[in-house]
């Protein structure tokens, strides 16, 4: 019992809505930028496997109210599934796809890094300082970051057994404020937690913490463009 209490505070350091996602739920459906035709631009990078598209399409789902998994995910470990960009090359000028003068529709206004949360203290220093360099431009280009932790379930059995212990385990947060010291993504800009994956019913709790990270997202993207 003794051993258990020092793995799980008595109370967790960050509040989550657990028992009313329809608030969440409400402020994400109606968000409209200020400008009238004016879209959010968020982006996702993280390595391979990381749950990149599952976080779309578990996003998809908590608005939708049903299972949605349109942007397709891959359940191997081989490489990247989702083809967007060419990693091997940077866009020039010269191609016919580079925009000479993007709009504000055109440009990026959130940078999201997506990471899976269970293999945090094995990320390699390419990886570290790749996200390190991509941080750094975006914020050269003044574009708020933020970092989602996916998988959280495969951390501990603890948070696997009961979502709602996700602010209570103390390795969780160590793994935080390790991957914040690393690559320099403040702690209130980290956000971890469970895509939908083998799932065929949509869980609440998965729904809350999904719903708080995007509505933080959606804060700082809103921040962005009045800016």
């Amino acid at each position: 019992m003794a051993f258990l209490q020092k793995l799980i505070l008595s109370k967790p350091w960050r509040e989550i809505n657990w028992r009313d996602k329809q608030r969440d739920l409400q402020y994400v459906r109606n968000y409209k930028p200020k400008t009238e035709g004016q879209l959010l631009r968020i982006l996702l990078h993280g390595p391979a496997g990381a749950g990149k598209s599952s976080f779309i399409n578990s996003v998809q789902s908590v608005l939708l109210g049903r299972m949605y998994a349109l942007a397709l995910a891959n359940n191997t470990f081989s490489g990247c599934f989702t083809k967007k960009f060419n990693p091997d090359s940077k866009l020039s000028k010269d191609n016919q796809f580079y925009n000479k003068g993007p709009t504000n529709n055109d440009k990026v206004h959130v940078l999201v890094c997506v990471i899976n949360a269970n293999t945090l203290s094995q990320l390699s220093e390419n990886i570290v300082k790749k996200i390190r360099e991509i941080r750094k431009e975006a914020s050269e280009l003044g574009i708020p970051q933020v970092a989602i932790l996916t998988k959280i379930d495969q951390v501990c059995p603890e948070i696997k057994d009961d979502l709602q212990n996700i602010y209570k385990i103390k390795c969780l947060k160590e793994k935080m404020e390790m991957f914040s010291a690393k690559v320099g993504i403040p702690m209130n800009c980290i956000f971890p937690v469970k895509n939908y994956h083998e799932e065929i019913d949509l869980d609440s709790d998965v729904d809350s913490l999904i719903l708080s990270a995007l509505r933080n997202i959606i804060n700082f993207g809103d921040d962005c463009i009045n800016k």
